[in-house]
């Protein structure tokens, strides 16, 4: 393998995709989505590049391990039990497969992560 199969995020030129939560997640606001995911490995369990979400809260189901690392932005995360964690600009995290809450952006967010799917 040569250098040249390295993933550079500043010089990969990928097309957006657009999405929003399903409208049964969506608890607040209107909370449109865009990634750019830069990498997917052969295999399908490891995907990494850049998450950007707008105000707006919604109800998360991880079954990923994900690493972030918050780039803009401020957003909270709160579990079942209503604990919360705000992250801001700088903030870096795992959130682990199994973990149920809800992610709120609070001020436009913009995320770099990587994420593992164990198979099944």
């Amino acid at each position: 393998m040569s250098i040249t199969s390295i993933v550079d995020f500043a010089q990969n030129t990928i097309a957006p995709e657009h999405y929003r939560p399903g409208a049964e997640k969506i608890i607040k606001g209107d909370p449109e989505q865009t990634l750019y995911n830069h990498y997917s490995s052969p295999c399908g369990q490891m995907n990494a590049g850049v998450w950007e979400g707008a105000v707006g809260v919604w109800k998360v189901n991880y079954t990923e391990h994900e690493y972030c690392e918050i780039v803009q932005g401020v957003s909270v995360l709160r579990d079942q039990h209503g604990e919360a964690k705000t992250l801001r600009t700088g903030d870096r995290f795992v959130i682990p497969a199994g973990f149920q809450g809800t992610w709120e952006v609070l001020e436009a967010c913009r995320k770099v992560y990587v994420v593992f799917e164990a198979s099944r």
